[in-house]
């Protein structure tokens, strides 16, 4: 090994400040402590890369996992120079340029796929898409090499399951801190400091002048944001507060997208808004109990204490959007003893109380992010889906009614939920449409048809008429079972990208590759299985970011119970591990997610966990088996790396197949891992 890094070691420090080559890692007193702070490092800056430049640039609210597979790549690449010349020190360098770049060209809007709905009629501001893109997914998988190399290194001076554990403790420790800074609404800045301190940290605390001045300019950004007037953050969204010029209205915008206004209920009733409409339209027989799943900053709370309204329970998500209402509404709703204020996801909401309702209102709940890991999964997603509709209905009282509204940019969109509201409860809803395209549009249905008082009654052909979103394929702002081109397009960049990527980090990356093909294909199979897992307890326990930190944090705690597993005990022989794998794939096929939602919370939480993790604490045997045996664990875990990545491109197959069937895909990548690994071995004991 000191052959190997001979030339490494005497590359000028005058040029780089410090390089750590393999051997002085291997000198390092403490080799596994800085593992664990290079690894919680390295997922903690992936997590803040995803929540900040979603929040900076909107075309990421359509590629809500364009960062996650440019680190990914990142990662493997870092894998795969693990013994060439030190790159760590330009990691902080790199995100500085990131930061500086998306501070000065912003994207605020992007309307640019008809096949896409997005709720505003703001044109587009900004560099263009293709240029944006291309910038933050090649930064950011140059930041996360330096990163993925550090970590590589110990790798090379460390047993592979040793510091494969220590690595999985790090990710943890990760993604503990950056869910503690998300439950804390901490600005950008912090998570920029957090950055700063563990870059200086794995870097024995020199960084040098080059490094220093990079994480200068990053927390300089960071702090001019933070201390911008209005600016504050939520677990989802970078929030903006603006008071309009007229004096009657307060405008929230979130991730830079104009998301709601704070007005009157006089100044609303005043201009003949379409909020009035479903208390118009549906039966007028009290207000006992009302349900406002959105509520939001409380404009639509406040009309339904205005039309009469006994008790409201107020379903918002976003606590921070909640505390806005309650701080700037003039009506003050939140504050009137007849609402109930939940912090929770509307779906989850539904499923959990067993209240009747008068009226059920959908209040423009949707939102302006993707769930991470998820790609074409919005915050929204299962409330628009006919199984929820179901569930909506089966909350109202025999003389109650639904509406829900919103801005409707494609009037097939309207079609949809007005033909999966006629299909819910077996007549056409009403439909009241203020202004014309991009304008409000408003649907409302009776639990019994002869109640309703429509003007304009809903009616359209069924080839204009799309198909309601399902569960299995809860994609409301899709119109075909189709991949649009915009993601075509954009996978393709990210595989032109990765293969040059690949033969710069190596002379012969495929080579290496191609001697870990199974692990390869293990890294395509697992990212789709942990896909399919947050999806899962989406719809279960709700799309809130408490759920997809569990989900994550739990996925990481199978990952290393597997590992201290198979270092402390005799594991079964490949086969049985991968029969055992494909059992508990073929299970979780044959009891989905939503066969699961009547369960009350305790036992559902139980069956979800068990299908869940069942098949990543297999998985993850498998993998440790094999990394245990290697030769080279940098190329065999820069190789599981890449798949991953390449798991998340094929994870856009969903939109057409549906999550249920992501499934059967992740058992063929297994099998297609296993028949590989099989088939070495053959070959080894020729």
């Amino acid at each position: 090994m000191a052959e190997r890094t001979s030339a490494a070691d005497t590359v000028d420090r005058a040029e780089t400040e410090v390089i750590e080559t393999p051997a002085t890692v291997r000198d390092d007193p403490h080799p596994r402590a800085r593992l664990v702070v290079a690894s919680a490092l390295l997922l903690f800056v992936e997590l803040a890369m995803i929540r900040w430049l979603g929040a900076n640039v909107v075309h990421l609210s359509y590629f809500s996992n364009f960062v996650l597979l440019g680190s990914f790549l990142g990662g493997g690449l870092g894998f795969m120079r693990a013994r060439g010349r030190n790159l760590t020190w330009t990691s902080p360098i790199l995100l500085a340029a990131l930061v500086a770049f998306v501070t000065f060209f912003p994207v605020e809007i992007n309307q640019s796929s008809s096949q896409i709905i997005y709720f505003t009629s703001v044109k587009t501001s900004g560099l263009p898409i293709w240029l944006t893109l291309p910038v933050i997914f090649i930064l950011s998988a140059a930041v996360m090499a330096g990163i993925g190399q550090a970590v590589s290194r110990f790798f090379l001076v460390l047993p592979a399951l040793d510091a494969y554990r220590f690595d999985v403790l790090g990710s943890i420790i990760g993604i503990v801190a950056f869910t503690l800074l998300s439950f804390l609404r901490a600005p950008s800045l912090g998570w920029g400091v957090i950055a700063a301190i563990g870059y200086v940290a794995v870097m024995r605390w020199r960084p040098g002048l080059p490094v220093f001045a990079g994480l200068a300019l990053i927390i300089g950004l960071l702090t001019y944001e933070t201390v911008q007037p209005g600016i504050s953050w939520s677990p989802y969204y970078k929030v903006k507060v603006q008071n309009a010029n007229n004096g009657n209205t307060v405008h929230i915008n979130v991730n830079g997208v104009p998301h709601q206004t704070i007005q009157t209920v006089a100044f609303r009733k005043r201009h003949g808004s379409v909020y009035i409409k479903p208390y118009k339209r549906l039966p007028n027989t009290g207000l006992d109990n009302v349900l406002i799943v959105g509520a939001g900053s409380g404009s639509d709370v406040a009309l339904a204490l205005s039309e009469g309204a006994q008790h409201i329970d107020a379903v918002e998500i976003d606590p921070r959007i909640r505390d806005i209402g309650v701080s700037r509404n003039p009506d003050h709703p939140y504050q009137d003893p007849r609402v109930s204020m939940h912090i929770n996801d509307g779906r989850a909401f539904l499923q959990q109380t067993h209240a009747k309702y008068n009226l059920i209102l959908f209040a423009l709940p949707d939102s302006l992010t993707l769930v991470s890991g998820a790609s074409s999964l919005r915050l929204e997603s299962f409330l628009f889906t006919k199984e929820a509709m179901e569930v909506a209905r089966d909350h109202l009282t025999p003389n109650g009614g639904f509406a829900m509204y919103n801005y409707y940019r494609q009037r097939w969109l309207v079609n949809r939920y007005a033909g999966t509201l006629r299909d819910v409860y077996g007549h056409p809803p009403c439909l009241d449409q203020v202004g014309t395209y991009g304008h409000l549009d408003a649907l409302s249905i009776a639990m019994d048809s002869s109640q309703q008082q429509c003007v304009r009654t809903w009616h359209a052909k069924v080839a204009n008429t799309p198909a309601p979103a399902t569960d299995n394929r809860p994609f409301p702002y899709l119109k075909t079972r189709t991949i649009p081109r915009i993601y075509i397009i954009g996978i393709l960049g990210i595989l032109v990208a990765s293969l040059l990527g690949l033969r710069l980090a190596s002379r012969s990356p495929f080579r290496g590759i191609r001697s870990y093909t199974d692990l390869f294909f293990m890294g395509v199979a697992f990212l789709l299985l942990e896909t399919k897992n947050v999806t899962g307890f989406a719809l279960l326990f709700g799309t809130t970011w408490i759920v997809n930190a569990f989900v994550f944090g739990g996925v990481l705690v199978a990952v290393l119970a597997a590992v201290e597993y198979t270092r402390r005990w005799r594991t079964p022989p490949f086969w049985v591990v991968y029969v055992l794998l494909l059992l508990a794939l073929a299970a979780a096929w044959l009891v989905p997610s939503s066969s699961l939602l009547a369960m009350s919370y305790a036992p559902r939480l139980i069956a979800a966990v068990a299908l869940a993790f069942a098949p990543i604490f297999l998985a993850n045997v498998a993998f440790a088996k094999r990394l245990a045996e290697v030769g080279d664990a940098t190329v065999a875990f820069g190789a599981n790396l890449i798949g991953a990545m390449i798991g998340g491109c094929v994870e856009y197959t969903s939109l057409a197949i549906g999550y249920r069937s992501l499934l059967i895909v992740v058992a063929v990548a297994y099998a297609v891992a296993f028949g590989f690994y099989a088939r070495q071995r053959r070959a080894l004991a020729v």
